[in-house]
């Protein structure tokens, strides 16, 4: 039989990859909440159209690596390759726009089929925040802080750098849109035949392209800044003041662009150096249109979405280390069951407390070792008979007496 391994692009959270997981996603939780984002869930599948019509039919990920299946009913369901479509069908379905604005923190696996690298895979996990209903500047600068806020939280902050633009109002896109076609309609023979198909469709995405040839087209694009009307400038100052006055360093990158339809005015990404070639660790921005797009009412958002993998792998060594336990060693049948009391003494007071099942003193005491224990409790006959027991300290060999009745106390490392 050959060797069992997971689905390629998949991989085990084992428990060292587990608290770095959870140690991403609760300090992200709980410093959104400070921001007020309070958290909610949606389902991992939704109908494939939640998707496609808010994606876009052009896009890479519905054109290529959305997983879609036919369910035993006959609906073509899709597992979420991204949270905000969801979050935004759940604020249709639930009727939320009277409650508007609201603030909405998620954590959870996503799904795309794409080819597996560095901080990328197939069933990865994201943070993210949504803002609803909120059309003023500041909301993006509120969502963007909240971001910072985290990075700053897991100690990460300092290795990236947000990088900021703006994709302006309707009209502001439409007019850009225009000039894209004009100008890469001169270059067309020169255009991959992907970056031709979109062409007509949506010009925007051929400036997200990694073909080398369409990369030196787009180096001499027309720049979306110099087709911004009035309204869009000063939207973008008032984003661009706002985190001025918090103090949030940014760097201009008018090439910054978000492909999809419904995203307007600001765009942005946090961005480090140190993750090779796949640098993005969050990248949100303003999406006016897509609940609208959805066939709900006309509703602003803004929103980000960071990769806790990717998170993870940057934190590195800062995270955590699992609790060292204590190893509760009996010896005797009397001891093993004043064991089972006594771990549960150490466990309802907080304490993690581990058993040595079986063996003689010396496999015992290596099982604490190799556990990582930070004392040993022994339990015999003796001890037992005088009400006590042995505490060790593994770290420097030494041995005392405690109190049964006082174990907690005795063990508490604080």
């Amino acid at each position: 039989m050959a060797e069992l391994q997971p689905v390629r692009g998949t991989h085990d959270l084992l428990p060292d990859d587990m608290r770095a997981h959870r140690h991403v996603s609760d300090r992200a939780r709980d410093v959104a909440a400070t921001h007020g984002f309070d958290e909610v869930a949606t389902p991992i599948f939704e109908f494939t159209n939640v998707f496609a019509r808010t994606l876009g039919d052009t896009s890479d990920v519905v054109t290529k690596e959305m997983y879609t299946f036919e369910d035993k009913g006959g609906d073509m369901l899709t597992l979420r390759p991204e949270n905000t479509a969801g979050v935004c069908r759940a604020f249709i379905s639930n009727g939320l726009a009277q409650h508007a604005p609201v603030k909405y923190f998620y954590s959870g696996p996503m799904f795309r089929h794409e080819r597996p690298q560095k901080g990328r895979l197939r069933q990865f996990h994201q943070i993210g925040v949504e803002l609803i209903g909120a059309p003023q500047p500041l909301a993006d600068v509120e969502v963007i802080a909240c971001g910072r806020a985290i990075l700053e939280a897991l100690g990460i902050a300092d290795n990236t750098v947000l990088e900021l633009n703006t994709l302006g109002d309707t009209d502001s896109r439409q007019a850009y849109r225009a000039a894209l076609v004009e100008y890469f309609s001169g270059h067309i023979d020169k255009l991959s035949q992907e970056s031709k198909d979109r062409l007509e469709r949506n010009p925007l995405r051929i400036l997200d392209s990694k073909d080398e040839g369409d990369r030196k087209l787009v180096a001499d694009a027309p720049v979306f800044s110099d087709y911004l009307n009035p309204e869009s400038v000063d939207f973008f100052g008032t984003v661009k003041e706002g985190l001025d006055a918090l103090g949030i360093a940014y760097r201009l990158n008018t090439r910054l662009v978000r492909g999809l339809d419904y995203y307007c005015h600001t765009a942005f990404e946090f961005t480090t150096e140190m993750l090779g070639a796949q640098g993005t660790v969050m990248a949100g921005g303003r999406y006016d249109g897509l609940i609208e797009q959805l066939g709900g009412p006309s509703t602003p958002g803004v929103g980000w979405a960071a990769g806790i993998e990717r998170l993870s792998m940057l934190v590195g060594e800062q995270a955590p280390a699992a609790d060292r336990p204590v190893v509760v060693v009996p010896m005797g049948d009397a001891a093993e069951r004043q064991a089972l009391v006594s771990a549960k003494v150490l466990r309802d007071a907080g304490i993690r407390a581990e058993y040595a099942f079986s063996g003689n003193m010396k496999k015992r005491m290596k099982h604490a070792n190799k556990v990582n224990a930070w004392a040993a409790l022994i339990l015999g006959d003796d001890e037992l008979a005088r009400g006590v027991a042995q505490l060790k300290t593994l770290d420097d060999g030494e041995q005392r007496e405690v109190p049964l009745d006082d174990l907690a106390a005795a063990c508490h490392r604080g």
